[in-house]
């Protein structure tokens, strides 16, 4: 899989840096270990902006849509690169276990709380599955903002937040508390556009 992986990065990012390169902004804020990496998601390419701003040092293995993952070739390239389907609007169990052993493992784990793009370039509400997924591993969440414009040939900045680790009444978590969460995950990662302008 890491392997796959690096082969793909580094086929792809001269090609997507030429065209789109991205700045990181404090990069440093990525914590080593399990993480569940959260970025807003307006455009078909955010998941190449955060992969390459992460940069091959971290890794993660990423959840997308079942569609994705389905296209010949692509899809079983990506599979062997550690992304895996979701079934959106479903309780994807299979997903939902594949995604907790990534954590449990000590991997990062890339998902889009919004569960699918903003068609009008603003921030939507969040799922509850990375709060779940947070306070079921005990695993942080680190918010990761990144702007809708993005400019041909022009550096897209991609802001990652402090990471930090949600609390529940129980550790358990409820709908509810995972519902708070979700709506907290959404302000940190607005908040993360003033460090842009």
């Amino acid at each position: 899989m890491k392997t796959v992986f690096a082969i793909l990065y580094c086929i792809v990012w001269p090609f997507f840096n030429l065209v789109h390169p991205c700045r990181a902004v404090d990069w440093e804020n990525i914590p080593d270990g399990p993480v569940v990496l959260c970025p807003n998601h307006t455009s078909a390419n955010d998941p190449l902006f955060v992969v390459f701003a992460l940069t091959l040092k971290h890794r993660p293995q990423v959840m997308a849509k079942a569609e994705l993952i389905s296209i010949p070739v692509l899809g079983w390239l990506l599979e062997k690169a550690g992304v895996f389907a979701v079934e959106r609007g479903k309780s994807d169990v299979g997903a939902i276990k594949r995604a907790m052993k990534c954590l449990k493992s000590g991997d990062k784990l890339l998902m889009f709380p919004e569960g699918t793009r903003s068609q009008d370039e603003t921030m939507g509400d969040a799922k509850t599955g990375a709060a779940m997924l947070a306070v079921r591993t005990g695993s942080p969440i680190l918010p990761i903002y990144i702007p809708a414009e993005k400019k041909w040939f022009g550096r897209t900045p991609v802001v990652f937040g402090e990471a930090y680790i949600p609390k529940t009444e129980n550790g358990k978590g409820s709908a509810e508390e995972y519902k708070a969460i979700a709506r907290d995950l959404m302000d940190r990662i607005a908040a993360l556009e003033a460090r842009v302008r």
